[in-house]
């Protein structure tokens, strides 16, 4: 019988986590099931995913009227929902957790969309749901804005653990990076313990492709020496970004200053690739899957994902092939006059509208479900 290929990828040693959160896949045991069955070690959220949760279900219809009758706007009744639903989740994932010493079995819940660009906003309402969720293996999703990044440091410092999502440049993902390290030695000197602090750095795939193909194509379309080069780069791009990223985790992470903190009980802080799933229907349902197979990192996949790697994955560690071939791919692309800051600066923005927008469609959907209850 042939092994499971996701239980392989655990064997290589990649976490593989589940992007998608419900209540009902509580009471199904589906959520227990993926752990059992597939190793599913921990699970990601964000706006958009319990925007599908709640609105796309019928799950919540009675504790949302029964927090609507207490008086609940509808935004306490999004918080009340989603933090019940990450305690759940952290509590089955807790068992991961312990076998790992604190390594493995998170669930990350993300701060409102709205504070992207707003420092202080952005600690303070972190501190209420590390607080109100009060479990050790949560992650605090805070988005890797410029205005993000000082916070993300005083969370850690302050041994909050932090995911930090929608990175896609790779000097953006080498500053995250450093404010980790910076923030353990801040513990560090104060004699505080560094063995609990988790943080992973979420790098963002198929965002790329979905945005740069059409410029490719519209390349080739046109004709000429570039045409060649640019049809070359369709569907490469997102896997180059990320290839070339994992050196900056190994410099880093490997360095004499990391290891002084790791003699102390410091994790590292792992790459997880996320925006996983292939838009694309004429490319392979897996490919932001099997090249990026690596010890000590985390690939976070939606339930459709995690069926089809089951179902034809091959697992191999491939992360560390083909960098050459990525930094020169990526050369290529600058070379058409495509610049990956401006790239990356549109990706970023774009993805805090596209964490905004069904956000603020939850809180339509939960305010009208609150009148329709009499609250």
């Amino acid at each position: 019988m042939k092994k499971n290929p996701l239980l392989q990828l655990t064997s290589l040693g990649q976490s593989v986590w589940l992007d998608f959160i419900q209540r009902g896949m509580f009471a199904s045991d589906e959520l227990q099931r993926l752990i059992e069955e597939d190793g599913i070690s921990g699970v990601t959220s964000n706006p958009a995913i319990f925007q599908k949760a709640i609105a796309g279900s019928r799950d919540y219809e009675d504790d949302i009227r029964r927090l609507a009758r207490q008086g609940k706007n509808a935004e306490e009744i999004y918080w009340t929902l989603a933090i019940a639903d990450i305690q759940q989740a952290a509590d089955l994932f807790r068992p991961t957790y312990d076998r790992t010493a604190g390594r493995d079995g998170f669930v990350s819940l993300e701060v409102s969309p709205h504070l992207a660009h707003d420092t202080d906003g952005t600690v303070a309402e972190a501190r209420k749901l590390w607080t109100a969720v009060d479990r050790p293996n949560i992650l605090i999703k805070v988005p890797g804005t410029a205005e993000g990044l000082p916070s993300i440091e005083r969370l850690l410092t302050d041994g909050i653990n932090v995911n930090i999502t929608l990175l896609f440049g790779l000097p953006r993902y080498r500053q995250v990076a450093e404010i980790y390290c910076a923030a353990l030695e801040a513990r560090a000197s104060r004699g505080q313990p560094l063995n609990h602090v988790a943080s992973v750095a979420s790098f963002f795939l198929s965002r790329f492709d979905v945005l740069l193909d059409p410029l490719l194509e519209k390349i080739v379309q046109e004709g000429g020496p570039k045409a060649e080069t640019a049809r070359s780069l369709k569907g490469k791009v997102a896997l180059a970004q990320a290839k070339t990223a994992h050196p900056i985790y190994q410099d880093i992470f490997g360095g004499t200053s990391f290891r002084k903190l790791a003699s102390q009980g410091a994790f590292t802080q792992r790459l997880l690739w996320a925006s996983t799933s292939t838009k694309n229907p004429e490319y392979n349902d897996v490919m932001y899957v099997e090249p990026l197979i690596g010890p000590d990192t985390i690939n976070t996949l939606p339930l459709e994902t995690v069926t089809a790697y089951r179902d034809h994955g091959n697992p191999a560690p491939r992360l560390e092939e083909g960098l050459e071939a990525a930094r020169e791919q990526l050369a290529r692309l600058a070379e058409l006059g495509i610049s990956m800051d401006q790239v990356t600066e549109q990706l970023e923005a774009e993805g805090v509208q596209k964490f905004i927008k069904p956000f603020d469609a939850l809180l339509g959907t939960l305010e009208a479900a609150r009148t329709a209850a009499g609250g």
